[in-house]
């Protein structure tokens, strides 16, 4: 077994996203699937693959942890970035197959107890597309080492 140091460990990631919707229930995805975890001198970043049960197939998705921001990142069949840091809204490019769009990251909640054996990283924020509120979301995920 490597150890962490020496680049990038194996881990397993437990992804759970809900989006909420006014006067909706919340829509829940789950996944789990294998990643990598990298420790770097600003944090750590988590790499996993895309599958084609969240709908992004050929898509890489890359959480940077740096200080007291998250940066994802998504490469391939969806390209875009979204910066999450709790009380601050950031405004990103969001690249589909019609066109790019702006949207609008406000984060209300960035926590995490993350290390190098794994823990726990949770986000919630609010999204706006092209200025308009579209809805609230939560990201859950639960890393493991393999």
């Amino acid at each position: 077994m490597t150890s962490i140091e020496e680049g990038r460990a194996p881990v397993l990631l437990s992804i759970r996203g809900e989006q909420y919707f006014d006067g909706v229930d919340p829509d829940a995805t789950e996944l789990m699937t294998e990643g990598t975890m990298e420790l770097t001198p600003e944090g750590m970043i988590l790499t996993y693959e895309e599958s084609a049960l969240t709908g992004m197939e050929g898509t890489t998705t890359t959480f940077e942890v740096r200080g007291p921001q998250v940066i994802l990142t998504r490469c391939g069949g969806v390209n875009s970035q979204m910066i999450f840091e709790e009380g601050r809204q950031h405004t990103s490019l969001y690249e589909t197959p019609f066109g790019e769009l702006t949207v609008d990251i406000q984060t209300g909640r960035l926590r995490h107890n993350l290390t190098d054996r794994g823990g726990v990283m949770e986000i919630r924020y609010s999204i706006a597309v092209e200025h308009t509120v579209t809805g609230r979301n939560c990201f859950k995920i639960r890393v493991r080492r393999r």
